[in-house]
């Protein structure tokens, strides 16, 4: 294949010249990657990342966030095995449930018991992530990875408290904005698509008069007046985390320099007329609210009818695309390997998701190479420059794919854009620099690679406005009212700052270059 025989270069911004700043940063990442990974980690916890593209909010919490909220909500510790008690002993999973009365049901443990049982709060956050599992009979990586969410589902109320975990972890690790994952109330729809049902005979495929036909019964029947709910959800959300942070006065924890907008998550995992019912109210919502800038959808791509109904959900984004041209996707696509599902199974996700479901970003990506014609597709992606969301970590514990059975070398020799993201940090117990890390010591990421990832993250970031470079991908040269060199010191010209001004993404794109030249001029000199 033509992808796998390109010579594999380093990015585009190693192609200039390197600066004294730029080499000074290599060096000192060549010397912490002899050192080992908490070298590594020192050396990059520090280095500007720009954005996090993928990432979804319950996902990133740690358990023992959940652990200490479920004991506020008093919530009851129950096994998820059904008929074994959740005894104090740390044996087996366990999860989070509502008392079906005033005290916990026999076999349950109250949540305040917790703290007094070090072997059931370790079986906790065992449960509520990746944390010291061992793939047994019938249960893998991707089987606990996806079982951890339902385990504690029963928490209500503490978004905020969970956005400013994520903040706060953000600002530690030098990035700039997060474009979370978060799904809005959705329960108003979902009752309107049970009255309204599908259209017979037409569960595979679709016209758009029939999808057209649906979407008016649907706004017909109230659909649209679901917004202002989401609305006002999103509204609580950032209130309890601008108190939590104090936001807005001279005590403003460091999580509040962290812009935070929102993309939609659609459960491409039941019925049609539900999915559609939650996409267009995701439709309508990023139409009303500027918070939510685009949409994607979620839930295991292997699924029974996610891989059912995959090409029939893609025709409800393209007909949906040509009523709200404005709102943008990003897509999980090609989340899948080889033996989880069927080989056909994966010869058109990403091609798809690009085509019909119009994704201007790609999450994951992993089963590329065993698409129908990879190397047409990986050039598309770069002619297109439809960027790659990249989740190495992820892409591990939930499929088994690392190192050199990763493609992310075949889309670098097709110059495709990506950027390092987390996907879910508090499920795999990482954070972003850790993502970084693994790039270096698993994939032979160099320095200039990391800068290139983290531009690419604010490049390709749905924030409002046009880029501060002039031709898309390439850093090398910035639109003219701000072409000036940019140092730690740097404040924008009266010109600039006029641009700037004009756009939310060029703001943090000027802001990252300055923090790129902060970090390389003091490259190296760790402390620990």
């Amino acid at each position: 294949m033509a992808a796998l025989s390109i010579a594999l270069s380093s990015s585009a911004a190693s192609a200039q010249a390197a600066t004294p700043g730029e080499v000074r940063a290599q060096h000192a990442l060549d010397a912490a990657k002899k050192m080992g990974s908490p070298e590594l980690y020192a050396l990059l916890k520090n280095f500007p990342k720009g954005a996090d593209l993928h990432m979804h909010l319950s996902g990133a919490v740690y358990a023992e966030t959940f652990i200490a909220e479920a004991a506020k909500q008093h919530l009851c510790i129950a096994s998820v095995s059904a008929g074994t008690p959740a005894v104090p002993t740390g044996q087996g999973a366990v999860q989070f449930v509502t008392p079906s009365g005033k005290e916990c049901d026999a076999g349950q443990v109250p949540s305040g018991e917790i703290f007094k049982h070090q072997a059931l709060y370790d079986a906790l956050v065992d449960s509520l992530s990746m944390r010291a599992f061992v793939p047994t009979q019938g249960i893998n990586g991707h089987d606990q990875f996806f079982a951890t969410f339902g385990r504690f589902n029963a928490l209500q109320g503490f978004e905020g408290e969970w956005l400013d975990e994520v903040a706060t972890r953000a600002a530690a690790q030098n990035e700039q904005y997060l474009e979370i994952m978060n799904t809005p109330p959705f329960g108003g729809a979902i009752g309107i698509a049970r009255r309204i049902g599908w259209p017979i005979g037409s569960e595979q495929s679709i016209s758009r008069d029939m999808l057209a036909k649906l979407r008016d019964a649907m706004l017909a029947a109230g659909l649209r007046d679901e917004v202002a709910t989401d609305r006002k959800a999103l509204d609580t959300m950032e209130q309890q985390r601008n108190s939590i942070e104090r936001c807005g006065t001279p005590a403003a924890g460091p999580g509040c320099a962290v812009k935070t907008k929102y993309l939609y998550q659609i459960l491409r995992g039941f019925s049609p007329e539900q999915v559609f019912a939650q996409t267009l109210l995701g439709f309508e919502s990023a139409s009303a609210d500027p918070r939510f800038v685009g949409l994607n959808f979620v839930m295991p791509e292997d699924g029974y009818l996610s891989m059912r109904d995959y090409h029939l959900q893609m025709q409800m984004l393209d007909y949906l695309h040509t009523v709200y041209p404005k709102v943008r996707v990003t897509l999980h696509g090609g989340e899948v390997a080889p033996g989880l599902v069927p080989p056909d199974g994966m010869t058109f996700h990403i091609r798809e998701a690009i085509d019909l479901g119009h994704a201007l970003r790609i999450g994951h990506g992993v089963d590329v190479l065993y698409e129908k014609d990879p190397d047409a597709l990986l050039k598309q992606m770069a002619a297109q420059h439809i960027s790659l969301e990249l989740n190495l970590t992820s892409n591990d514990v939930i499929l088994g794919v690392k190192g050199k059975d990763h493609p992310i070398a075949a889309y670098r020799a097709a110059h495709v854009p990506y950027s390092l993201c987390t996907d879910d940090e508090g499920v795999s117990r990482i954070d972003l620099t850790h993502e970084y890390v693994k790039g270096v010591q698993e994939q032979n990421l160099e320095y200039a690679d990391l800068k290139q990832s983290a531009r690419t993250s604010l490049e390709h970031s749905f924030l409002a406005g046009p880029s501060l470079y002039i031709e898309q991908d390439h850093y090398a040269h910035k639109v003219a009212a701000c072409s000036a060199s940019i140092t730690a010191a740097s404040k924008p010209s009266p010109a600039c700052e006029a641009f700037l001004a004009t756009s939310e993404k060029a703001r943090e794109q000027w802001e990252l270059e300055r923090r790129l030249a902060e970090f390389e001029a003091h490259a190296g000199a760790v402390k620990h």
